[in-house]
């Protein structure tokens, strides 16, 4: 950015933001802004022409786990410590006004 924030930028940024500051706020984040988009500018100003798109830094490959059967529970058992069970599922209390 070649001029410098204004307060009444900052104010209206931050009205669009719904935030709400005071003018003690606005000067405080007038700097704080300024400081933000001049990194910004340094960032625009690299040249990244020999450098290659990526969603991200390091090579991964699947991270994930194998998925693999494993131990389970038995359903007749975890039902019988249910305090209400019918038909092989939980019962439960009606929701949002539901007639059981």
């Amino acid at each position: 950015m070649t001029q410098p924030l204004s307060r009444d930028l900052v104010a209206h940024i931050a009205s669009l933001a719904r935030i709400e500051l005071n003018d003690e706020e606005i000067a405080h984040f007038t700097g704080h802004l300024e400081k933000i988009l001049e990194h910004v500018g340094q960032l625009e100003a690299l040249d990244l022409e020999s450098v290659a798109p990526m969603s991200h830094p390091y090579p991964l490959s699947n991270v994930l786990r194998d998925d693999s059967v494993g131990a389970t529970i038995v359903r007749e058992e975890v039902l019988a410590q249910a305090p209400d069970a019918s038909e092989g599922q939980f019962r439960v209390p009606p929701v949002l006004g539901e007639s059981p």
